[in-house]
């Protein structure tokens, strides 16, 4: 048992279930409009109870990812913002194609390694389904949409977060509008039939657990991309990868 639990009064623990509750019912409306709560010591005394008693209560809401603290500045409603969208914008503007697909070429091989060894039979129900929706898409921003949403289910799949949080970096830098653009240029008939089939050797190989075969999967069609990308970006450097 937690010794602050060991040493709580039970009017505390009645004011903590009541702060508990009132916060939920009250949530979007205490807030500010950058999301801020007001202080502890202003919350305690408009809520009529403690700050310990608050502070149990702010404890259950954090955990269950509906309100988010950083010492110094506050509390405040919602999840806490990824980093990663700063750093991702960041990058878009210092790098290149090339250097994006030389990460791709390290990074997903491994993701569908580990995706032949650790996918549920969901997921790759998923990951057949998702493929399905980018060949029946009928335009470019659904299959953008559906392509990304393939991948990113094969790398939660690999059951690695911090090899989830780079893919979200790499994919979160693909999104940026020149690389949009380059994506769109190169996508033809003849390219969505190689990626929907290069997608379909890649899920076969983590359905039927081959780690090997899937990472190489993966590698081939990384590889495509890069053939049919670079040229219209004005690259043709051999990549470093496997």
């Amino acid at each position: 048992m937690n010794p602050a639990e060991q040493t709580a009064l039970p009017e505390d623990r009645e004011n903590s279930s009541r702060a508990l509750a009132v916060l939920r019912e009250r949530l979007s409306a205490l807030h500010d409009a950058d999301g801020r709560l007001p202080p502890e010591r202003d919350l305690a005394t408009g809520l009529g109870i403690s700050r310990r008693a608050l502070r149990r209560a702010l404890e259950v809401l954090e955990a269950e990812g509906l309100i988010w603290r950083q010492q110094g500045k506050g509390t405040f409603v919602g999840n806490r913002p990824s980093l990663a969208g700063d750093l991702a914008r960041d990058l878009a503007g210092r790098t290149n194609p090339v250097e994006v697909f030389e990460v791709r070429l390290h990074v997903e091989p491994t993701l569908a390694r580990h995706a032949a060894l650790r996918a549920t039979q969901q997921d790759i129900a998923q990951m057949r389904r998702l493929n399905d929706r980018i060949r029946d898409a009928a335009d470019d921003d659904s299959r953008e949409l559906w392509d990304e949403a393939l991948h990113r289910r094969i790398a939660q799949s690999a059951g690695n977060a911090l090899f989830l949080g780079v893919h979200e970096i790499i994919d979160q830098v693909r999104r940026d509008e020149a690389w949009r653009s380059l994506r769109v240029r190169a996508r033809n008939d003849a390219a969505r039939a190689t990626y929907i089939a290069q997608h379909a050797a890649i899920i076969d190989a983590i359905a039927t657990r081959d780690p090997a075969a899937a990472a190489e999967a993966m590698t081939a069609h990384i590889r495509t991309l890069s053939h049919n990308i670079l040229p219209l970006a004005g690259m043709e450097v051999p990549l470093a990868g496997p």
